[in-house]
This record gives structure tokens, C-alpha cells and sequence, in this order.
């Protein structure tokens, strides 16, 4: 396993973080202990979740994930062997998907106290070593919207939510702060207002990266690399689409797009159409279609940490070995020319 510098802190996290979200949804405490002792024994360090995971979110099962991680740390006793990160929920979408967290979350001091106390809580700890805001608190283009069209409404000004963040790690709740669905501007922004206020910067930024959205080399990777705020990468497999899994139209029984219909992001025509492309480059290349897509995910400079999803072992045990393919120069143009002709089919 490699490991990397979460932004310019003292925390060093594994080029590969498990990510937790089926936890409580797809996966038992059973099937996620599994995963968690397996993850270790290979070098993993850094588990990420959510205050409203698992996903699909619902109110009956809404801090799950965070109870199941909680009870396995107790378990094992292994709190001072992870680098632990969960999230605040930013304001409710349009539709309420989350209204049944506080009421309608927000990004305000009073919202991300309670949200942390009660995460602590979930998870049996005194503290998490990152701190993320999950999405924005105003309305831009995140969750696959390329687009930006300004509403002038920020609600909860980015001051007042890093101020809190701050207050967070004076008390010792929180080692370091990181953001998540973000753009340039927010990057900018919460730099800006660490610098001027005196408060802590943010390490981490976690985006959407993968070989179907490459949207964050846009602007967002010369970020991470200049200001040192590394990527965090989920959907680096765009939901199991460049696994194979799903391809044709295939519909796995118990995967994650066959059982949740809401998960349209990835499977437009022209996502589907560059997923073939990748699949068949990595059989020409005698390569597990996954562990390429991970591969290239891993190699980015401005990676900072690769967060995966697994709903069995088989998948786990593949994701992890990413870490051990190297995509030589033949390979990288082939895919840069797949992505040519298919630039972020699936923001």
C-alpha cells in the first residue's frame, strides 16, 4: 500500500480509502466487518462516511453506516490504527431527499455541532481525524450538473460554516477539515477565509473522478496540486459501470443499479458507449476492467487518497489490488484518446 499526505497536515492516509456508504443498506454488520478486518490487513488506514449514510438515504436507516463502523472500532479496538472521516449534509436538494436530517439540514454553527456530536456518538469516538462538508449550503453546480446558473440565494455564509469547522478542531473533535462537491470558486473561498480569519484551511476536497468524469481536471486539479488540497476520488468505478458488470444493459441481481433505479448518472448512451471502449481496451491489454479504471484514478498527481466501494469480498480483494497495476505510457494514450472522443460522458 502507498500512502500520501492528506493536504499539507501531519495525517498520513492509504492511496486507497474504503469507502462505507452500502453499510446498512447493502451490507450487514457481518458482511462490513468482513470488509473493514480485510481492508487493514492490506494496508488500508482510511475509512469515509457520512452522517446520511447509507445511500440511498432514508430516514429509517439515515446514520447506520456510522453505528456499524462504531461498533467495529469498539469491537476490534483498532480507533488509533484508522483515519477516520465522515461528513455534515449540506442543505436539502430540491425534492427534501434529506429534510429528515435536523429538520432540513444546514451549514450553519448550530447544524454542524449537533451533526458532529451525534457522529461521534455513532461511531464510539471522542473524535474523527477529517471533517467534511458534504455539499455545498448554496445552489451550484454539483452532483452531475455541469452547467452553472447563478441564484444569488448562499444561504449560510462559507465564514460561518468554517468558523464552526474551526471550533471543532479547538476542541478536539476534529484533527483536520475537507470539503466535498465542490468547485474552484468554493475552494478558493474557504482558503480565502482561513487565511484572512485565522482559521483552519481545508486538507481535502472529495469530487466525483473517474474515467467517465474527468470534470475535476477542469480547473479543480491545478487547485489540488498548487494550494495542497488533495483529492479525495469516489465513484472512481462510476458505480461498478467501468467494472463491466453492467454492460450490454446488464442488470446483476443484487447490484447496485439492477436494485436502485434513482442511479441514472452513469448510464446515459454516451456513458455507456465509452465504458465498452474502456472494457475492450483493458481486455486487449490483459487487464481486470476495474482495477484499469482504479489504476488511472490511483496515478493522478493530484490524488490524494481513492476511495472505494465494495458490496462482496471478491470486489474488495480486486479494488484493493489497484494499487499494484501500473498503466504504462502505450496504455495512458489509448485511454486519453478514448476519453478524446468521449469527454465526461457522466458527470
Amino acid at each position: 500500500m502507498d500512502y500520501k499526505k492528506l493536504g499539507n497536515s501531519d495525517i498520513d492516509v492509504s492511496l486507497i480509502c474504503l469507502g462505507t456508504m452500502t453499510f446498512g443498506e447493502q451490507n450487514s454488520y457481518e458482511e462490513a466487518a468482513e470488509q473493514m478486518d480485510y481492508a487493514v490487513s492490506q494496508g488500508v488506514n482510511f475509512f469515509d462516511a457520512a452522517e446520511m449514510y447509507p445511500v440511498p438515504p432514508r430516514p429509517e436507516t439515515q446514520g447506520e453506516t456510522e453505528s456499524i463502523i462504531g461498533r467495529w472500532l469498539e469491537n476490534r479496538g483498532k480507533r488509533d490504527d484508522i483515519v477516520l472521516a465522515t461528513k455534515v449534509a449540506g442543505r436539502s436538494l430540491p425534492g427534501g431527499d434529506f429534510d429528515h436530517l435536523r429538520a432540513g439540514p444546514r451549514l450553519s454553527r448550530e447544524h454542524i455541532h449537533q451533526a458532529m456530536d451525534s457522529s461521534l456518538q455513532r461511531l464510539k469516538t471522542d473524535y474523527v481525524d477529517l471533517y467534511q462538508v458534504h455539499w455545498p449550503e448554496r445552489i451550484t453546480n454539483f452532483f452531475g450538473q455541469l452547467g452553472y446558473r447563478h441564484r444569488g440565494d448562499d444561504g449560510v455564509a462559507i465564514e460561518e460554516t468554517l468558523s464552526a469547522l474551526g471550533e471543532l478542531v479547538t476542541a478536539g473533535k476534529a484533527r483536520a477539515i475537507g470539503i466535498s462537491n465542490e468547485t474552484p470558486w468554493g475552494v478558493m473561498e474557504y482558503l480565502r477565509v482561513a487565511r484572512e480569519k485565522n482559521l483552519p484551511r481545508v486538507q481535502s476536497i472529495q469530487n466525483p473522478y473517474s474515467l467517465l468524469n474527468r470534470s475535476f481536471e477542469v480547473g479543480l486539479a491545478e487547485m489540488a496540486i498548487r494550494e495542497q488540497v488533495g483529492l479525495l476520488a469516489y465513484s472512481p468505478l462510476a458505480f461498478g459501470m467501468l467494472s463491466g458488470k453492467y454492460r450490454g444493459g446488464a442488470r446483476p441481481a443484487g447490484a447496485r443499479l439492477t436494485r436502485f433505479e434513482r442511479f441514472s448518472r452513469y448510464t446515459n448512451a454516451q456513458a455507456e458507449a465509452a465504458t465498452e471502449a474502456y472494457v475492450s481496451l483493458a481486455e486487449k491489454a490483459g487487464l481486470d476492467p476495474a482495477q484499469m479504471a482504479l489504476a488511472f484514478v490511483n496515478s493522478r498527481e493530484f490524488t490524494s487518497s481513492n476511495i472505494i466501494g465494495a458490496t462482496t469480498m471478491e470486489q474488495l480483494r480486486t479494488n484493493i489490488a489497484s494499487v499494484d497495476v501500473k498503466l504504462d505510457k502505450e496504455l495512458l494514450r489509448e485511454l486519453e484518446a478514448i476519453h478524446q472522443a468521449y469527454p465526461i460522458p457522466a458527470p
